[in-house]
Protein backbone atom coordinates (compact mmCIF):
# COMPACT_ATOMS: atom_id res chain seq x y z
CA UNK A 1 0.00 0.00 0.00
CA UNK A 2 1.23 3.16 -0.58
CA UNK A 3 0.74 6.45 0.94
CA UNK A 4 -2.74 8.51 0.59
CA UNK A 5 -2.98 12.19 1.02
CA UNK A 6 -6.15 13.89 1.99
CA UNK A 7 -6.09 17.68 1.47
CA UNK A 8 -9.16 19.64 3.31
CA UNK A 9 -10.58 23.28 3.71
CA UNK A 10 -12.62 23.44 7.07
CA UNK A 11 -14.13 26.50 8.35
CA UNK A 12 -16.45 24.85 11.50
CA UNK A 13 -14.26 21.53 11.99
CA UNK A 14 -17.30 19.32 10.51
CA UNK A 15 -15.11 18.96 7.08
CA UNK A 16 -11.69 18.92 9.24
CA UNK A 17 -13.54 15.89 11.58
CA UNK A 18 -13.90 14.05 8.39
CA UNK A 19 -10.51 14.53 6.97
CA UNK A 20 -9.35 12.65 10.42
CA UNK A 21 -11.92 10.21 10.24
CA UNK A 22 -10.49 8.93 6.09
CA UNK A 23 -6.87 9.64 8.10
CA UNK A 24 -7.75 6.81 10.52
CA UNK A 25 -9.92 4.46 7.65
CA UNK A 26 -5.97 4.88 5.85
CA UNK A 27 -4.36 3.52 8.85
CA UNK A 28 -6.49 1.04 10.35
CA UNK A 29 -6.58 -0.71 6.68
CA UNK A 30 -2.26 -0.21 6.82
CA UNK A 31 -2.10 2.77 4.77
CA UNK A 32 -0.19 5.97 5.28
CA UNK A 33 -1.79 8.90 5.45
CA UNK A 34 -1.46 12.48 5.61
CA UNK A 35 -3.65 15.37 6.56
CA UNK A 36 -3.07 18.61 4.74
CA UNK A 37 -4.74 22.07 5.19
CA UNK A 38 -5.70 23.07 1.50
CA UNK A 39 -3.73 26.79 2.79
CA UNK A 40 -0.18 24.61 2.93
CA UNK A 41 -0.70 21.91 -0.24
CA UNK A 42 1.17 21.66 -3.09
CA UNK A 43 0.26 20.99 -6.46
CA UNK A 44 2.80 17.12 -5.62
CA UNK A 45 0.59 16.65 -2.77
CA UNK A 46 -2.60 15.45 -5.46
CA UNK A 47 0.13 14.64 -8.13
CA UNK A 48 2.92 12.42 -6.20
CA UNK A 49 -0.41 9.87 -5.09
CA UNK A 50 -2.52 7.34 -6.97
CA UNK A 51 -5.39 7.87 -4.25
CA UNK A 52 -6.35 11.09 -2.30
CA UNK A 53 -9.01 12.71 -0.57
CA UNK A 54 -10.54 15.93 -1.12
CA UNK A 55 -12.76 17.65 1.21
CA UNK A 56 -14.23 20.99 1.58
CA UNK A 57 -18.36 22.23 2.46
CA UNK A 58 -20.38 24.15 0.44
CA UNK A 59 -20.00 27.58 0.79
CA UNK A 60 -22.23 30.41 -0.53
CA UNK A 61 -24.59 29.37 -3.57
CA UNK A 62 -23.43 25.94 -3.12
CA UNK A 63 -20.03 25.68 -4.54
CA UNK A 64 -16.16 25.52 -2.97
CA UNK A 65 -14.76 27.62 -0.65
CA UNK A 66 -12.92 30.77 -3.40
CA UNK A 67 -9.89 31.33 -1.52
CA UNK A 68 -7.98 28.73 -0.63
CA UNK A 69 -10.25 25.15 -1.99
CA UNK A 70 -11.21 26.62 -5.66
CA UNK A 71 -7.88 27.53 -6.41
CA UNK A 72 -6.30 24.90 -5.56
CA UNK A 73 -8.92 22.63 -7.60
CA UNK A 74 -7.73 25.01 -10.54
CA UNK A 75 -4.25 23.89 -10.26
CA UNK A 76 -4.76 20.16 -9.77
CA UNK A 77 -7.19 19.72 -12.50
CA UNK A 78 -4.13 19.24 -14.52
CA UNK A 79 -2.45 16.67 -12.91
CA UNK A 80 -4.91 14.00 -11.41
CA UNK A 81 -6.57 12.17 -14.53
CA UNK A 82 -5.89 8.31 -13.56
CA UNK A 83 -6.48 9.33 -9.83
CA UNK A 84 -8.78 7.62 -7.27
CA UNK A 85 -10.90 10.62 -5.31
CA UNK A 86 -13.19 10.64 -1.93
CA UNK A 87 -14.76 13.95 -2.01
CA UNK A 88 -16.51 14.42 1.04
CA UNK A 89 -17.59 17.39 2.79
CA UNK A 90 -20.42 19.49 5.12
CA UNK A 91 -23.04 21.66 4.59
CA UNK A 92 -25.97 23.34 6.11
CA UNK A 93 -28.23 24.11 3.59
CA UNK A 94 -29.56 23.06 0.48
CA UNK A 95 -29.83 19.93 -1.94
CA UNK A 96 -26.06 18.95 -2.21
CA UNK A 97 -25.46 20.74 -5.43
CA UNK A 98 -22.11 21.60 -4.26
CA UNK A 99 -21.11 18.04 -4.45
CA UNK A 100 -22.50 16.29 -7.52
CA UNK A 101 -20.68 19.53 -9.39
CA UNK A 102 -17.28 18.49 -7.85
CA UNK A 103 -17.92 14.81 -8.53
CA UNK A 104 -18.74 16.04 -12.12
CA UNK A 105 -15.77 18.20 -12.47
CA UNK A 106 -13.36 15.75 -10.85
CA UNK A 107 -14.46 13.20 -13.10
CA UNK A 108 -13.82 15.64 -16.35
CA UNK A 109 -10.49 15.90 -14.86
CA UNK A 110 -9.94 12.25 -15.36
CA UNK A 111 -10.12 11.14 -11.96
CA UNK A 112 -12.81 8.33 -10.78
CA UNK A 113 -14.60 9.11 -7.71
CA UNK A 114 -14.86 6.61 -5.23
CA UNK A 115 -17.82 4.75 -4.91
CA UNK A 116 -19.28 7.09 -7.75
CA UNK A 117 -20.12 9.51 -5.29
CA UNK A 118 -19.28 12.16 -2.79
CA UNK A 119 -19.48 11.88 1.47
CA UNK A 120 -21.44 14.83 2.35
CA UNK A 121 -23.21 15.42 5.82
CA UNK A 122 -25.75 18.34 7.17
CA UNK A 123 -24.24 19.76 10.20
CA UNK A 124 -21.35 17.74 12.40
CA UNK A 125 -20.34 14.27 11.23
CA UNK A 126 -23.16 11.23 12.18
CA UNK A 127 -21.71 7.96 13.40
CA UNK A 128 -22.96 7.09 10.01
CA UNK A 129 -20.99 9.30 8.39
CA UNK A 130 -18.05 8.44 10.41
CA UNK A 131 -18.01 4.79 9.48
CA UNK A 132 -19.04 6.13 6.01
CA UNK A 133 -15.45 8.50 6.15
CA UNK A 134 -13.07 5.14 7.85
CA UNK A 135 -14.40 2.79 4.88
CA UNK A 136 -13.68 5.74 2.05
CA UNK A 137 -10.20 5.85 3.82
CA UNK A 138 -10.23 1.68 4.15
CA UNK A 139 -10.43 2.02 0.49
CA UNK A 140 -8.28 4.31 -0.43
CA UNK A 141 -5.53 2.40 1.36
CA UNK A 142 -6.30 -0.55 -0.99
CA UNK A 143 -6.09 1.75 -4.33
CA UNK A 144 -3.01 3.70 -2.84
Amino acid sequence: MGKVNIIFWSGTGNTAAMAEYIRQGVEEAGGEAQVISVGTASVADAESVKALALGCPSMGAEQLEEVEMEPYMCDIEGVISGKQVVLFGSYGWGNQEWMRDWEARIQSAGATVVNGEGIAVNGAPTPDIEEACKDAGRTLASLS
